[in-house]
């Protein structure tokens, strides 16, 4: 019997597009965590900042879903897939005795569950995030094991908010508790690490030319080690590890065929228009877990305490602002304008999703994608009973279409941790969570 691979089948076939998922391509990469005729889980994790007016947001019963309300409106069309989770909490964005702050661990704590060293310098500390879990679990099966996208560039040092480093308020994935993750908000530099560049004559020499590199740089880091004091033998380990990642990625992609030909044009440049450029980067991502290039990824909105102003919508105030609302209600109707805008982006996605056949159901079935904030009113900066929704799941066992309530003070992390169970990685503990949630 030949052996059929994904190189095989792109060339075989004779064509240049991106194939989806295949039964057949997943048995020839040894996916044995996956059912046989089952597609691969792709998990993603979605960030707004500043919290959101929650009576706007939250369902008024519990179970099944009712009349959605009116930030929720923007799943109308696949609310089947929508799971409205309420009563979670984000402790570790609390200060926990580190004073003001709260943006700053909003985010870092959302997908790590732990608190955030406060310092405005290099010695930054947080956790490992779970999308970094999930990328080791089931990264060594894609091109890219994770995807880390955004439509806000962020400093990744100096002091952003209250004593706190701006990585802090601009990264949201964390590889270790000391490797931030920053993300790409170039749609063209996303596009080239999806994609790549076809097959020519001196592509072999240059991977040769890089391996050469990575050996020699490997030889002197590791011959350096013992002669550096104990905190530099951290940031030495962790380069090392980086290279490591990179060869591990070469290896990977000397066993997959070239980077598939996408059915979309490169972008030229990040659009002028930050809606356009949200829904750009909402087509990367679909782009991503369709043609299963990877099938973990985090995707920023905007950074945590974002100042910016929504013209688009009416809206010229800065969101940051307009957050700390005094409960004016002229300032809490503008702030729903951009939560509806915002959740408008997250349907985008997942009906893109929905469109989308793969086995005996849609894409978005196979997929689990959260969104929300580490911040749930942004008046009060409070980090409990958080705006959380989950779409996709229907072929994981998720029933949709409900607003789940949880008990008060249970840590977000439990539902990570749910994530994960539901995409085959088993995992015990994730920063400051206390047990699995049942999703």
């Amino acid at each position: 019997m030949s052996q059929f691979t994904r190189r095989t089948a792109l060339t075989g076939m004779g064509v240049t597009v991106g194939l989806p998922w295949l039964e057949s391509l997943g048995r020839a990469m040894g996916e044995a965590a996956i059912p046989a005729g089952q597609p691969p889980t792709r998990l993603a994790w979605l960030y707004v900042p500043n919290g959101v007016h929650m009576p706007n947001w939250a369902p008024k019963t519990e179970g099944k879903l009712a009349e959605l309300p009116a930030t929720l409106k923007a799943f109308e069309a696949i609310r089947g897939s929508l799971t409205v989770h309420t009563g979670l909490t984000a402790d570790k964005a609390r200060p926990n005795g580190d004073g003001p702050g709260d943006h700053a661990r909003a985010l870092s704590a959302f997908l790590t569950g732990c608190q955030a060293k406060k310092t405005d310098g290099t010695n930054i500390h947080s956790g490992i995030s779970v999308d970094q879990v999930a990328a080791s679990g089931m990264g060594h099966f894609t091109r890219l094991p994770s995807l880390e996208i955004g439509a806000e560039a962020g400093a990744m040092a100096g002091n952003c908010d209250s004593g706190y480093s701006c990585v802090y308020s601009a990264t949201m994935s964390w590889r270790s508790a000391t490797q931030p993750l920053p993300k790409e908000v170039n749609p063209a530099l996303i596009f080239d690490r999806l994609f790549g560049v076809s097959e020519d004559a001196n592509r072999k020499d240059r991977d040769r030319l890089r391996k050469s590199v990575l050996d020699t740089v490997m030889k002197d880091a590791t011959g350096i080690r013992g002669k550096v004091a104990v905190g530099d033998r951290r940031k030495l380990d962790e380069y090392l590890d980086s290279v490591r990642d990179i060869e591990l990625r070469m290896a990977r992609a000397e066993k997959l065929p070239p980077p598939a030909k996408p059915t979309i044009d490169r972008p030229k440049a990040i659009p002028a228009a930050y809606s356009e450029h949200l829904e750009l980067l909402v087509d990367l991502l679909v782009l991503a877990f369709q043609t299963d290039s990877t099938r973990v990824a985090t995707f920023v909105l905007a950074n945590e305490g974002s100042n910016r102003s929504y013209q688009f919508l009416q809206v010229p105030d800065g969101h940051h602002d307009l957050s700390h609302h005094g409960k004016n209600a002229t300032k809490q109707e503008k702030i729903a304008k951009i939560n509806l805008f915002h959740a408008g982006i997250f349907g985008r996605l997942g009906t893109k999703l929905a469109a989308i056949r793969e086995g005996e159901g849609t894409l978005l079935d196979h997929c689990l994608i959260a969104y929300g904030s580490g911040n749930s009113d942004g008046d009060r900066h409070n980090h409990d009973d958080l705006p959380i929704a989950v779409l996709g799941g229907n072929k994981l066992g998720v029933v949709g279409n409900r607003h789940i309530v949880h008990a008060k003070e249970t840590p977000l992390a439990n539902l990570w941790l749910a994530m994960l169970q539901k995409a085959g990685i088993q995992r015990t503990a994730l920063g400051d969570s206390t047990g699995l949630l049942k999703v």
